[in-house]
C-alpha cells in the first residue's frame, strides 16, 4: 500500500518545473508571463522565484544585521513577490502549479539553484542592455545562459518596455511631448 501513495504523489506532481526568475520589473513580467505559457505546454509545474539581498548587500562578515531586520526584508521581499503575481496574472493566476519562492542570494546564483535538474527550463528577463549598464550592473541573464545546467530561455523586452523607456528619457530631459499624433482620428 505505501508503494501505491508514492506513485499516486509521483502522478500529481509534475516531473518537469519552469523557473522564473521575477523581480517586478517590466522585463521580469513579460518573462513570467512566457514561463507560464511553457509550463501550460510542457504540462509543468512553475515555480516563480524572488531574489534578495539586505539593503548595503550580504555583511555577515560585520556581525549581519538584526535578525527583526531580517525579517522585515524578507516579508517585503514577499509582498513585491504577490505584488508581482497578481500584476502578471490577477486573480486567476498562471494556470498551471504554482510555488512561490524568495530566497535569500544574489539572483543569479538563486536561480541556478532553484533550476538544479537538467528538465528544468529557466526562463529570465533579457532585459535592454547598453554598454554603461554593461559595466555598471552585471547580467543575470548573462551568467545564467553562461553557467546553467538547464536550458534557459531568455525572453527579450516587449516593445511596450521600449515605448516607455522613450517616455522616462523624454521626461527626464524634460523635452516636450509631441501630442498632434494623438489627437488624429484615422
Amino acid at each position: 500500500m505505501g508503494a501505491d501513495l508514492v506513485r499516486a504523489d509521483l502522478v500529481s506532481r509534475p516531473a518537469i518545473r519552469v523557473v522564473a526568475g521575477v523581480s517586478g520589473s517590466l522585463g521580469s513580467l513579460t518573462a513570467l508571463h512566457r514561463a507560464a505559457s511553457e509550463a501550460r505546454v510542457r504540462g509543468a509545474a512553475l515555480s516563480a522565484v524572488l531574489a534578495w539581498e539586505p539593503p548595503g548587500g550580504d555583511i555577515p562578515h560585520r556581525g549581519g544585521p538584526c535578525p527583526t531586520s531580517t525579517a522585515a526584508w524578507r516579508s517585503m521581499a514577499a509582498d513585491r513577490l504577490t505584488e508581482a503575481l497578481d500584476t502578471a496574472f490577477g486573480s486567476a493566476g498562471p494556470g498551471v502549479p504554482l510555488e512561490r519562492l524568495v530566497v535569500l542570494g544574489k539572483p543569479g546564483t538563486v536561480l541556478l539553484a532553484v533550476a538544479d535538474r537538467p528538465d528544468d527550463l529557466l526562463v529570465i528577463g533579457a532585459g535592454p542592455r547598453g554598454r554603461l549598464r554593461r559595466a555598471m550592473w552585471p547580467s543575470v541573464g548573462r551568467y545564467c545562459l553562461a553557467h546553467a545546467c538547464c536550458p534557459v530561455l531568455a525572453v527579450p523586452p516587449s516593445p511596450l518596455h521600449r515605448t516607455l523607456d522613450a517616455v522616462h528619457r523624454r521626461n527626464a530631459w524634460k523635452l516636450p511631448l509631441d501630442t498632434q499624433g494623438l489627437t488624429e482620428i484615422r
